[in-house]
């Protein structure tokens, strides 16, 4: 039976990706006018993020953990979770989150539903960026700044579903910590065994994808 392309609910073992390297990747088309002035196009609307784990390899037991997650994974077949140390919370780095973090939404007596999303930036140009990977039992939640636990959260989409619908005007807010879809970016490992105690893979690529 043929392989179904799918996601699989697994983080790459943290201790390699700590040592990885990366981050937001954006395209942006720059025509340079006769002028010398420049006209600038967004060619899309949402960042993508880039890794490489190839440098958190640091010995043979992590070579192996490699070696086994990608075979698992089937190379780029399988998407799978990523934390990324300089950006997985709803708040700043080292500090825990709050469920008035992030504004989710605004209530209308009827919607029960509202996604996670984080938010970049305030005054010139806010970038919304939709949270599909939320760590399981770290999202909390405030009703107009009044924390709730009559919500339930789906671990797989980010979705929040309260168990009553926000009065009208209400603010819906929560704080969360989360991964960042993922999958390999090559269907090779290059591996070399500098030593007999010591291995070392010079590049793992890693690219975020929608999930």
């Amino acid at each position: 039976m043929p392989l179904i392309p799918a996601f699989h609910e697994i983080r790459f073992p943290t201790n390699i990706a700590f040592g990885s390297s990366g981050g937001p990747e954006r395209r942006t088309e720059v025509v340079t006018l006769g002028s010398g002035g420049e006209r600038r196009n967004a060619r899309w609307a949402e960042s993508r993020r880039r890794y490489d784990a190839g440098y958190g390899v640091r010995s043979l037991a992590d070579l192996h953990q490699v070696i086994a997650f990608f075979e698992e994974r089937r190379g780029k077949l399988f998407g799978f979770r990523w934390r990324d140390r300089a950006d997985d919370s709803s708040t700043l780095p080292g500090s825990e989150p709050s469920a008035t973090d992030q504004t989710l939404g605004v209530g209308d007596d009827a919607k029960m539903v509202f996604a996670l999303k984080k938010t970049y930036g305030a005054l010139h140009a806010p970038y919304e960026r939709a949270i599909a990977k939320p760590v399981e039992g770290s999202v909390v939640l405030a009703v107009d700044g009044v924390a709730t636990e009559d919500f339930a959260v789906d671990p797989a989409t980010g979705l929040v579903t309260l168990a009553e619908a926000p009065a009208d005007g209400a603010i819906v807010s929560a704080g969360f910590r989360f991964d960042v879809p993922v999958r390999f970016d090559s269907d090779q490992l290059v591996i070399n065994l500098a030593a007999f105690e010591a291995g070392e893979i010079p590049s793992i690529p890693i690219v975020e994808i929608q999930p």
